[in-house]
């Protein structure tokens, strides 16, 4: 049986999907621009060099491509998305050492672990999600990697030229909560919202001796 707090997650990606077909539109980003600058951020805190990497919510697989077109030199990707068609239009694109898999991480959270990835990635999966659920999701990659974790998500601190934005169906996390949960967990983060002016916020959270 599905996961109900997995089906409202999904709901307007199913949505978008019946209207746009499994495009670029149908992933909700707000612009190609801010979508590759949050990749690159998540390249600038992590490297991902020699590294496994999931991408949880990989949609058609644009995060693969970004780093095969940056020449970032990861060992494997393995992008999963809840959505088939997403799954069969990133697979379509026969990236060189990517593997992508129709896997639903909320409803099945061992898919990450069986992933053996280094770093376990979310760029914008978590913004039609409830801020707790996001945060026990983010929880079980970060126990599931053998490095950590590297997310971004939609910042509540954020400057004014954002402030009557209509996120929908997205919305805004705590980001000072974000912080210090993270901190319970490692002491090694780093953390970054400058380069969209605090719309966007990202997060890695590397494991210490704490594991």
């Amino acid at each position: 049986m599905a996961d109900p707090s997995s089906e409202e997650f999904l709901k307007p990606y199913r949505q978008a999907l019946r209207r746009f077909g499994p495009t670029f539109e149908a992933m909700l980003w707000g612009s190609r621009e801010t979508q590759l600058l949050r990749f690159d951020v998540m390249i600038e805190l992590a490297g991902f060099a020699e590294c496994a990497i999931l991408d949880a919510g990989c949609g058609k697989g644009d995060f693969a491509a970004h780093l095969l077109q940056r020449g970032v030199e990861f060992e494997r990707f393995v992008g999963m998305d809840a959505l088939d068609e997403m799954i069969e239009a990133a697979a379509a694109r026969r990236l060189e050492r990517c593997t992508f898999q129709t896997r639903d991480v909320l409803a099945q959270p061992q898919a990450m672990a069986e992933a053996k990835a280094d770093f376990i990635c979310f760029s914008g999966t978590l913004n039609t999600m409830d801020e707790a659920i996001a945060r026990g999701l983010i929880g079980r990659a970060y126990h599931a990697a053998a490095q950590g974790v590297v997310f971004n998500f939609l910042s509540d601190r954020v400057h004014r030229r954002w402030a009557d934005r209509d996120l929908g169906p997205a919305h805004r996390f705590n980001t000072a909560a974000w912080l210090d949960w993270s901190l319970d967990l490692s002491t090694c983060i780093s953390f970054t919202q400058d380069y969209l002016d605090g719309h966007d916020a990202t997060i890695l959270i590397r494991h210490d001796e704490r594991g």
